[in-house]
């Protein structure tokens, strides 16, 4: 794994216009300017991993452009060795985030072969926090609940029932919902039976899908 001097300064300049478009999380933005995104993106596309654009990976699917990742890890509002659910595993680079901020990571990939790279990567980066699953994102990981925060990294038609159920009291749900494009809501559950929920404007991710491939 190469990382170098030019990756580096790609990076504290990426740190440097996420702070300019509004991401404050100091966490959040260590954690982006600490992790070579190269490496999460096939050769094709590395000189330009720096930018804030989403890229193609595997089965379809995108690595979401880092302001995204910044903006949905900022509103879980972690605290260090909290649990928290990713759905939409991807090329792993959000759950990389999401652990050397400090998070206890789980995270679901219903593409198989997105689950293995990833786990691999994992592996390679010594991230040894994190606990990848080839599963259902729409079933969350019950055995492993309640979560602090629960991140979705697809567009889902409809918030699942289920991952609103495996929020602790307190626990965020941030998740893209909509067809085309989605609203990125944060639900906030406050109460057994009652979540309170926010709008935090428009973004464009693929479909959330259920089952696995």
């Amino acid at each position: 794994m190469q990382d170098n001097y030019k990756h580096q300064g790609q990076r504290r300049q990426l740190v440097a216009t996420l702070r300019k478009k509004g991401i404050s999380n100091e966490g959040v933005l260590q954690a982006i300017g600490r992790l070579p995104r190269h490496i999460f993106l096939e050769k094709a596309f590395e000189e330009w991993a720096y930018q804030d654009k989403p890229f193609p990976i595997d089965c379809e699917q995108t690595i979401s452009q880092p302001y995204t990742v910044a903006f949905q890890s900022s509103l879980l509002e972690l605290e260090a060795r909290q649990k928290v659910l990713e759905i939409g595993t991807g090329s792993g680079y959000q759950a990389a985030v999401l652990s050397l901020m400090g998070a206890r990571v789980f995270t679901i990939e219903r593409h198989k072969p997105l689950h293995l790279t990833a786990k691999q990567m994992f592996r390679d980066l010594g991230l040894h926090g994190i606990r990848a699953y080839h599963r259902d994102g729409y079933k969350g990981l019950p055995e492993m609940a309640p979560f602090a925060g629960i991140l979705v990294t697809a567009g889902a038609p409809e918030v699942p029932t289920a991952l609103k159920e495996q929020l602790q009291i307190g626990g965020k749900l941030v998740i893209p919902v909509g067809t085309d494009d989605q609203r990125m809501l944060r639900i906030i559950r406050v109460a057994e039976d009652q979540w309170k929920t926010e709008d935090h404007g428009s973004f464009r991710f693929v479909p959330f899908l259920p089952g696995t491939e």
